[in-house]
């Protein structure tokens, strides 16, 4: 029987290209995160700014990976830079929000027209 050694595995995948080592860690990361860990995917696309990294996740694992007030999304963002960093590449996160997600659509904006009729008989 093979016994797991975490520290030979993870040398295994640091000796991978960056191409395959920042996507590989974003998924280890939240896939250890998310209750729907085979929901996770994501897909990596790299252009003059830098890599983009695209999260793609269950709508109800969305809380999970944003956290309070973003701060795990964030946490996420600032490890991926510094795996960027190592390899020198800009590394960024874009987590799309999935449909059927609980957060209100974005609202239209208002017309300039107000009625003001009911209060313009007030003598203030």
């Amino acid at each position: 029987m093979k016994e797991f050694n975490s520290k030979s595995n993870l040398r295994e995948k640091l000796k991978k290209p960056m191409t395959e080592q920042d996507q590989d860690f974003l998924v280890m990361i939240v896939k250890a995160i998310v209750a729907k860990p085979d929901k996770v995917s994501v897909v990596r696309t790299v252009d003059e700014r830098g890599v983009l990294l695209t999260l793609d996740i269950d709508p109800e694992d969305m809380g999970y990976v944003i956290g309070r007030r973003g701060q795990t999304a964030q946490a996420i963002r600032t490890l991926l830079k510094i795996v960027g960093a190592k390899n020198n590449a800009r590394v960024n996160l874009k987590i799309n929000e999935p449909e059927g997600s609980r957060r209100p659509a974005p609202r239209a904006a208002a017309s300039t027209e107000v009625d003001t009729s009911s209060v313009d008989d007030l003598r203030i």
